[in-house]
């Protein structure tokens, strides 16, 4: 049985989807995990958000009732609500670690557009560790990963209706 890894960036996400300026849309989470789970044989889930905050406590259940597995950033405390959450190097390190490791994976589907991912990629593309590159919005991945073949990469909207929070009653 295939054991794949989904690492996602949620800053990177959440911009390019819930924030952005023309058509936002929003993620129904359950939905997410559920197509990671079916398409690409994602067993587990890792969501990195920036810091942890109080007053979002009831989005960090339901992040986890999605079966998602909630990873923070660390951060000075003086420093929190100052600068962005930033999770590049904390995905880029959790991935390193499990392949020094040897942890039991097949590979990697990475959710973001941010080109300070292109290294690992190729890295893992190299170790046929590498599954697949989810873009949460075309114009926002990177140009970095224009030589990659179209099978090592999609488009979220090219699936969105798959992912996206029903409006209620419909």
């Amino acid at each position: 049985m295939v054991h794949n890894y989904a690492f996602i960036d949620a800053q990177n996400l959440y911009m390019a989807t819930t924030k952005r300026e023309d058509h936002p849309w929003k993620i129904d989470l359950a939905r997410l995990r559920i197509y990671l789970r079916d398409k690409y044989h994602v067993t587990k889930a890792f969501y990195f958000l920036g810091y942890v905050q109080d007053k979002h406590e009831s989005m960090y259940e339901e992040i986890q009732n999605a079966g998602f597995i909630l990873v923070f950033r660390e951060h000075n405390p003086a420093m929190i609500g100052k600068k962005k959450g930033n999770v590049d190097s904390d995905i880029i390190f959790s991935i390193m670690k499990r392949l020094y490791l040897r942890e039991l994976f097949d590979q990697i589907v990475l959710v973001s557009g941010d080109g300070d991912y292109k290294k690992l990629v190729d890295f893992l593309i190299e170790e046929n560790k590498f599954k697949k590159i989810l873009f949460p919005d075309r114009k926002r991945a990177s140009s970095l990963y224009k030589k990659l073949g179209s099978e090592l990469y999609d488009y979220m909207e090219n699936f969105k209706a798959h992912i996206m929070k029903q409006k209620k009653g419909s």
